[in-house]
């Protein structure tokens, strides 16, 4: 059974209404088709679904029912056309241009973990004020100084910066990311960052996620 597609604009009105947590629940789902994929496995249902990614049956089929018709009753779902509607969704069907800012030890990692590409994200460059790491290499990305970033974002395709500099020169740096027509940011600064309406900010904060399982651990 074909998975039927949205046109873009109710893809769009759809995408308004979706929650992170479901985006979220769609990126396990993904995960988990491919190690499917991967061994062979042809079918999946709702109920392994939900087991691997620790949810219900009925929040699977809810969380895909946003997008249209999936499977079919009493057989499941295809693994592999799931797994190609669900990249489509999430917008992995294409490559996206990411520069890092902040060349420190949160930033260093971004840019050496292997996995971002596979992805379809990939890093074209990092940023620092530190002369120390002006110039050096990570697997194969220079670290530029900050001072270069807007011209090199006039002159580069890039989507998706990464602001991992400490709080004080964070908001800067996002405006910086804006100006040269950065759409989406991710903010591993503990600071909320003031932007235009229309460009997107995920907050990362460790601390924050920390503390939750802390309170995880005590409740329960």
């Amino acid at each position: 059974m074909r998975l039927a597609r949205l046109d873009c604009e109710t893809f769009h009105n759809t995408m308004s209404k979706v929650s992170e947590s479901t985006v979220r629940r769609l990126s396990l789902y993904l995960r988990f088709l491919e190690e499917f994929e991967a061994h062979g496995t042809q079918t999946v249902s709702s109920e392994t679904l939900a087991r691997l990614g620790g949810t219900t049956s009925a929040q699977v089929r809810k969380d895909l029912s946003f997008f249209g018709s999936f499977g079919k009753r009493g057989l499941g779902y295809s693994v592999s056309e799931l797994a190609e509607r669900l990249r489509d969704i999430l917008g992995l069907q294409r490559s996206y241009g990411v520069v890092v800012v902040g060349a420190g030890k949160m930033g260093s990692a971004m840019v050496l973990h292997g996995g971002f590409a596979r992805r379809g994200f990939f890093v074209k460059a990092a940023y620092d004020v530190d002369e120390h790491a002006v110039g050096r290499q990570l697997n194969g990305v220079e670290v530029r100084h900050a001072d270069q970033l807007e011209r090199d974002l006039e002159r580069e395709s890039i989507d998706i910066g990464v602001i991992a500099t400490p709080p004080e020169a964070a908001q800067r740096i996002a405006e910086q990311l804006v100006q040269g027509g950065i759409k989406a940011i991710l903010n591993f600064a503990p600071v909320r960052l003031a932007v235009p309406e229309g460009v997107l900010v995920k907050d990362v904060n460790l601390s924050l996620e920390l503390e939750a399982l802390s309170y995880g651990i005590r409740n329960r």
